[in-house]
Parts: C-alpha cells; sequence; structure tokens
C-alpha cells in the first residue's frame, strides 16, 4: 500500500507556526510589531540597494576602495630578471646588479634584485644578485657559472 503526496507530513516538532505580528500588545508583538522605532527600515515597502547602504551616504566601499584584499606591509618587492636578459653579456664576465643597470636591464637600484630561470643561457657567467630561482641557479651552473648572494636591507619598507 503506497502513501500518497497529501497524506506526508512533516515530524511533529519541525515545523512553526508563522509568527503573527501587530494583534496587540498582550501577544509581545503589538505596537511596532518588531521593527522598532521610527525611521527608515521601520516603514512598509523597504527594500534597501544593498547590505552596505548608508541611507544616501557616499559608501565606504567607495570611499575606501584601495583597501580592498589583502596588503602584505612587510612584503620585500623584488625586481625580476630572466635568464635570456643574461645571454646579452660575454662569458666569463661578472653580472651584478650594477652592470645590469648599465646595459639597460633594471631601471633603478632602490630594490633588490632576484634572477628568474625564464629563458636558457649557454654562456658561462658569475652572476650577483639578491636572490635566485631553482631554476635560474640550476641552469647557470649547468652552463658552468657561478652564483653569488648578496645581501639586502630587509627591514626595508614596500615603497609604492
Amino acid at each position: 500500500m503506497s502513501i500518497g503526496a497529501e497524506e506526508l507530513a512533516p515530524p511533529r516538532g519541525a515545523t512553526h507556526a508563522k509568527k503573527r505580528v501587530g494583534r496587540g500588545n498582550g501577544s509581545g508583538h503589538g505596537t511596532y510589531s518588531g521593527k522598532g522605532l521610527k525611521g527608515q527600515k521601520s516603514r512598509s515597502g523597504k527594500k534597501l540597494p544593498y547590505d552596505s547602504f548608508e541611507g544616501g551616504q557616499f559608501p565606504g566601499a567607495r570611499k575606501f576602495h584601495v583597501l580592498r584584499g589583502f596588503n602584505n606591509k612587510w612584503r620585500i618587492p623584488f625586481q625580476p630578471v630572466n635568464l635570456a636578459d643574461l645571454e646579452r653579456f660575454a662569458a666569463g664576465s661578472t653580472v651584478t646588479p650594477e652592470s645590469l643597470r648599465e646595459v639597460g636591464v633594471l631601471k633603478h637600484l632602490r630594490q633588490p634584485v632576484k634572477i628568474l630561470g625564464d629563458g636558457d643561457i649557454s654562456t658561462k657567467l658569475n652572476v650577483s644578485a639578491h636572490g635566485f630561482s631553482a631554476a635560474a641557479k640550476s641552469k647557470i651552473e649547468a652552463a658552468g657559472g657561478t652564483t653569488t648572494a648578496l645581501e639586502y636591507d630587509r627591514t626595508a619598507r614596500r615603497r609604492s
């Protein structure tokens, strides 16, 4: 024997009666019907554009749009240099941040330099920089060159 859909019911205690507001003070929901005192949100037909609506005032999300997301104030930005940029140096030469600045690879020397492994290197170079990716270090040493890590100020604040 099958039960029809009209005979199905939720278990006892699973449903609650609808709250009947505005039916006298004896009900506990009289006078203001749970809406508090006067104001825009107590009126009928209340529809505000979004959750952070500030009553027509210029919204904080638009006022402080630059503060969105995560901003690590201890991050030290490196200037990236790929291995392909080192091909312009002669075999056996020493590559430093100053020599990279002279040939126009770097724009300035205010930030530390990191050598990245994009590209291939066939010449033997002695590369000095503040940081090396693992791929860059292995490619430089596979070509017969050496890598030297330079010291840099780890407490320097990020410049915008």
